[in-house]
């Protein structure tokens, strides 16, 4: 398994949120290049990806992007690398680098801190294709 997702950009997500969920489908529907694979942070999977960078283990109101041996970036910067790799329209999302750093997480935090209330928790069933694209679900 490992071999498979060591060259994938990974997507740790909040796997009890409905907005986070939806953002995962999101994703899914438009990784034409099979670029990504995802694992909610709550996984022994994502549990060691926190803790092996010393990030919070328990609050899950953090996406993460992590390309293995590369680099991981978080909040607003992984969601603008997300757009960018998924490319086409999408790709004009790097504009938004532009903004500080600063400004696009407060952004983030806002709409992390009531993403319970923007979408109910849905069942989603992703496709035997897309199924292959989580790790440890």
């Amino acid at each position: 398994m490992k071999a498979n997702w060591e060259q994938k950009h990974i997507v740790f997500f909040d796997g009890e949120c409905g907005v986070c969920n939806f953002w995962v489908q999101w994703i899914l529907e438009r990784d034409r290049k099979d670029q990504f694979m995802f694992a909610s942070l709550q996984s022994d999977f994502g549990q060691k990806f926190l803790s092996e960078r010393g990030l919070e283990t328990r609050v899950f109101n953090t996406m993460y992007l992590w390309k293995p041996n590369q680099y991981y970036l978080i909040k607003s910067k992984a969601v603008l690398q997300i757009a960018s790799l998924l490319g086409g329209i999408y790709k004009l999302s790097a504009l938004g680098k532009i903004i500080p750093g600063i400004l696009s997480d407060k952004v983030y935090d806002i709409i992390s801190k009531n993403r319970m209330k923007l979408a109910n928790q849905k069942c989603y069933l992703p496709t035997p294709h897309q199924r292959k694209k989580f790790i440890e679900v």
